[in-house]
């Protein structure tokens, strides 16, 4: 096994001000690999500045930068993580234990901290899409997993083919219809350091993703 067992992919579209305190969290032996999704305030810059290595994704898409950042990656497991500081870098060796323990695949389960403001659209369309995962595909899960790990090959294997707000919800859904076993692990899920959410920081951001969403598990 490589020195570095594990990548940290960050997808990321104007996550400058951010970018330092999460990357600054990355667990030790981590590579940390920033995917710059056609950003205009010097992301790249600021991560590699951060000593994080740096591609660019031109085709726009959360599924684009995350599958960029999935083939760039070197090591045999990868971790993909939001760049926006609103989840701790620092649960990643938790997933990775449970991975090494024998499951196929790991996800975050946010679990809001005291005095968080989590958008009632945002949260109403978890829940819904999160029901159905578990009563038409059998996956016992109650998040979209924004954190995630999971052995690069295997995830390739896997074929995901949305290339927007959709990726996750589809990985899920092939996941379980590949009989994987997937593990939730309670993450803490705070508020983003700077910048503001292309999907839940509006109702337009949480209605596309809604349809790509329902697209993907119909």
């Amino acid at each position: 096994m490589p020195e570095c067992p594990v990548t940290v992919v960050l997808p990321c579209l104007n996550e400058a001000d951010s970018l330092p305190t999460v990357l600054a969290a990355i667990p030790a032996g981590y590579r940390a690999l920033v995917v710059d999704n056609n950003s205009n305030d010097g992301t790249a810059e600021v991560a590699r500045r951060h000593g994080a290595d740096v591609v660019g994704e031109r085709r726009p898409g959360y599924g684009s930068a995350v599958h960029a950042g999935v083939l760039a990656a070197a090591t045999p497991i990868v971790a993909v993580l939001d760049g926006d500081g609103s989840l701790d870098p620092a649960d990643l060796p938790r997933l990775v234990a449970e991975l090494e323990r024998g499951a196929d695949m790991v996800t975050g389960r946010r679990r809001p901290v005291r005095g968080l403001k989590w958008p009632w659209h945002a949260r109403l369309g978890t829940a819904a899409v999160c029901w159905r995962l578990r009563t038409r595909h059998g996956l016992a899960v109650h998040d979209i997993a924004p954190m995630r790990v999971v052995n690069r090959d295997a995830l390739l294997t896997l074929g995901v083919t949305d290339r927007r707000s959709g990726y996750p919800l589809e990985l899920l859904v092939r996941a379980a219809a590949a009989g994987w076993r997937v593990v939730e692990v309670d993450v803490d899920y705070g508020p983003r350091v700077g910048g503001k959410s292309k999907v839940s920081g509006s109702v337009r951001g949480s209605f596309t993703a809604a349809v790509d969403f329902w697209k993907a598990i119909s």
